[in-house]
């Protein structure tokens, strides 16, 4: 019985020296004819100021208002019943100064005409099919487009005074 133990274990340790410690070299992976991708080059489309960060004070964009003159001084009354109607029918899209679904809107009118935001607040569905700028946000924005909420002229115009203060 002895004999046996030690035949056994030797044959054991015999077995296990012989399955370990040998290094295989390994084999570079199969290619399938795919080449590298080529390194991608920056073009001066892609390092473009996205659309939100355009400034462009010429557009007055597609829809019912055609020229608006804003006062020197803000209309507070005015401003307040635009923060209620942002509140209300916006922040569901928009924050006051992130980005989120929408653009924020602070500071909205140094970058575009009154016009074009009481257009793109009145009619977001003919903006986006007509206006270059747009159609630039909307792709921007991963194609979320501007809900039109039947805002009236005059709800529209109080909340770009509200605009006006942030």
């Amino acid at each position: 019985m002895k004999t046996t133990l030690k035949l056994m274990t030797v044959l054991f340790v015999t077995l296990l020296l012989s399955c370990g410690g040998k290094e295989e070299k390994k084999k570079e992976p199969i290619s399938y004819g795919r080449k590298e991708a080529p390194a991608k080059v920056e073009t001066p489309e892609a390092s473009a100021v996205p659309a939100s960060k355009k400034v462009d004070l010429t557009n007055k964009g597609v829809g019912p208002i055609t020229s608006l003159d804003l006062e020197a001084t803000i209309d507070q009354e005015m401003a307040a019943k635009g923060a209620e109607v942002f509140k209300k029918m916006c922040t569901a899209c928009h924050r006051p100064d992130k980005k989120f679904i929408g653009p924020p809107p602070t500071g909205i009118l140094e970058r575009r005409t009154p016009e074009w935001v009481m257009n793109m607040i009145l009619n977001p569905e003919e903006m986006v099919k007509k206006d270059p700028l747009a159609k630039e946000l909307l792709i921007e924005f991963n194609g979320s487009p501007m809900a039109n909420q039947n805002l009236t002229e005059e709800e529209a115009r109080s909340v770009l005074e509200y605009f006006r203060t942030l």
